[in-house]
């Protein structure tokens, strides 16, 4: 049994109250951080990112988290579906 787990799930709707801010803060978005629905896709109907976006976003997170965010990573598409997915991610792999 992995005692992290529960920690990890608990730790989630921080973690996407953080990713939210620095979306606002790295892309100069006007929605306000609070705003974002963690469940809403990132790119088209959702917060209309595109690729420079999530690219801006994968440095900011790689620089804060401690890992790399990889641009030939076969898993982005699922990685980067939304806030909630991406919180996900991160904490799974941080090491800050």
């Amino acid at each position: 049994m992995n005692a992290a787990a529960p920690a990890i799930v608990s730790d989630l709707p921080t973690l996407e109250r953080e990713l939210a801010e620095l979306f606002v803060q790295a892309l100069n978005l006007e929605t306000p951080a609070a705003e974002i629905d963690p469940a809403a896709s990132l790119f088209g109907d959702g917060l209309g990112l595109d690729s420079i976006d999530i690219l801006e976003v994968a440095l900011e997170v790689s620089h804060r988290y401690g890992f790399q965010l990889r641009s030939d990573d076969e898993n982005n598409h699922q990685i980067f579906r939304s806030l909630r997915s991406l919180a996900a991610h991160v904490a799974q792999h941080r090491t800050k």
